[in-house]
């Protein structure tokens, strides 16, 4: 048996895994419409994905409603993050429950799939703000993203060399687990003679 045959499958299947999919509860079909082009009305119907961050969090007697800044999508159907600087204005997405205002926090990706019903109108500061509202069917809350450090200009690893490398020590370059900081009380103060 030639080793090339393991080899392929096993590189063919790393492929695989590192392919981005969409969740399953976000698939489907859904139509291109902006939440700008939203706000002007005649959309009403469609059947859109979006999603943002959330900027709050209203629970009411019957349904929930999410105040979100709209960020396109990635091919995972997971918002782009803030500082890509791509906002596309701002939406409302309604769905039946409670959706804990706790969990559901300020700066939280979300993305929605449902249908656009028309708009509501609320401050922004002084201004009136027409939200495109969303009848959500699903409601898909992203986990938080992993926090990068980088590193400023000159920063010198003294751990980087032969035999040292990325992935010493186990964890990829940049990222290092929180520290621990154990703080014990002072000794006892010694007896006086």
């Amino acid at each position: 048996m030639s080793l090339h045959r393991p080899l392929t499958l096993a590189a063919a299947l790393a492929l695989l895994a590192g392919c981005a999919t969409i969740p399953k509860p976000l698939e489907g079909t859904y139509t291109d419409v902006s939440t700008t082009s939203a706000q002007q009305g005649g959309a009403g119907g469609t059947r859109v994905r979006w999603g943002g961050e959330i900027i709050k969090t209203e629970p009411g007697p019957q349904q929930t409603c999410f105040y979100l800044l709209s960020r396109p999508l990635d091919s995972q159907a997971r918002p782009k993050t803030g500082n890509s600087g791509e906002n596309q204005g701002r939406f409302v997405a309604c769905r039946d429950g409670f959706y804990d205002p706790e969990v559901f926090v300020r700066g939280r990706e979300l993305t929605v799939t449902g249908t656009l019903h028309g708009t509501v109108s609320q401050k922004v500061g002084e201004f009136d703000y027409a939200y495109p509202r969303v009848e959500a069917d699903v409601v898909y809350l992203w986990p938080k993203r992993p926090v990068i450090v980088n590193y400023p200009p000159g920063f010198y690893d003294p751990f980087w060399g032969p035999g040292f490398g990325p992935y010493w020590g186990g964890y990829p370059y940049g990222y290092y687990p929180p520290r621990v900081i154990v703080v014990r009380p002072p000794p006892p103060p010694p007896p006086k003679k």
